[in-house]
């Protein structure tokens, strides 16, 4: 089995799943990226590595593990589980980290549209997509979340979050 955690940079992805107790290998994508030399280059506009995609979805291939990244939700899984963040949570997270202000503008933005959330539904169908969202919630919170997720004990929850009025 593979569950994928997905969610807009800042939304507690990483954090949350080194919490989770879980039997599955945990791959953290954005690790593999760095360590493989799995990128195409830079998007110097955005500041970051730009993926290869093809690169990674072949080094994961069919492995059973808890994948975890903001591109997570682009690789086939059996459970997606979308992490999710106030926008204004979100920016302070970000800038709080070292991101620009700008950057961190963009990621809310995209939290409020539901931008990851909506391309997880697309690739993998509302029945394997799960919402958490993370706003004041601690990591360990988080993490039993996911638990619940991975061991089947949740109905997909698809559509549950909502910040477009943060617009």
């Amino acid at each position: 089995m593979r569950v994928a955690v997905t969610g807009t940079p800042g939304t507690g992805k990483t954090t949350a799943v080194d919490a989770v107790e879980t039997d599955l290998d945990v791959v953290h994508l954005n690790e593999v990226i760095k360590s493989e030399g799995f990128d195409t280059g830079r998007d110097d506009q955005r500041g970051s590595r730009v993926a290869d995609m093809d690169a990674l979805g072949e080094w994961l291939g069919d492995r059973d593990c808890l994948v975890e990244s903001h591109l997570a939700h682009h690789f086939p899984a059996d459970r997606v589980v979308v992490l999710r963040c106030h926008p204004d949570d979100l920016e302070t997270r970000l800038t709080e980290r070292g991101e620009s202000v700008e950057k961190a503008r963009e990621n809310a933005e995209a939290e409020a549209l539901d931008v990851v959330l909506s391309e997880a539904v697309a690739n993998h169908g509302r029945e394997s997509v799960y919402e958490i969202d993370t706003t004041h919630r601690t990591p360990e919170e988080v993490a039993r979340e996911i638990e619940t997720v991975v061991a089947d004990e949740r109905e997909p929850s698809a559509g549950t979050v909502d910040f477009i009025g943060w617009l």
